[in-house]
């Protein structure tokens, strides 16, 4: 099963592709989509969403797990955060790709085993659970193959 993880995030936003079969995760692509701070806030939403729709259609990917907001202290970024998300939703309901949401926490939890992991944490582990010779970076598009992984195992248990 492939499955596209994001990493939602007006200036970047993280992408990772994961196929899974025979209980083997295998690592199929990763990247960023970046927006330029001098473009409108529909202008960046614009660009997430038209990219994000070429990976799909790209790609076909069977779902779409993407991270839900984290409300910390920057209410700002949040907002910005949702916006996105609402963006990735719209275009996943479009192509008619279901979605599953998964919390940081969550995340942290299936690839690392404990939910107050480092980003250095959760990177070593998706290059251990993926069999790569590199850690993956930006951190948006690691933490896109973070949510990929998290969903694959979350399936597989829903599915016991």
């Amino acid at each position: 099963m492939l499955t596209l993880g994001i990493d939602p995030g007006t200036a970047t936003t993280g992408f990772g592709l994961i196929s899974e079969n025979r209980d083997r995760l295998s690592f199929v692509d990763h990247g960023v989509i970046t927006t330029s701070s001098k473009e409108t806030s529909q202008g960046r939403l614009r660009k997430i969403y038209c990219e994000l729709k070429k990976l799909v259609q790209d790609y076909k990917p069977r779902v779409i797990a993407v991270e839900k907001i984290f409300f910390g202290k920057n209410t700002k970024t949040a907002m910005a955060v949702g916006q996105a998300r609402g963006i990735i939703l719209l275009a996943a309901a479009e192509l008619k790709v279901p979605v599953s949401e998964y919390s940081p926490l969550e995340v942290k939890v299936a690839v690392t085993g404990y939910g107050r992991a480092d980003k250095k944490q959760v990177q070593q582990m998706v290059k251990h659970l993926l069999g790569l010779s590199f850690v993956p970076s930006p951190d948006d598009a690691s933490d896109a193959l973070a949510i990929a992984i998290c969903h694959l195992h979350s399936y597989k248990m829903a599915s016991l």
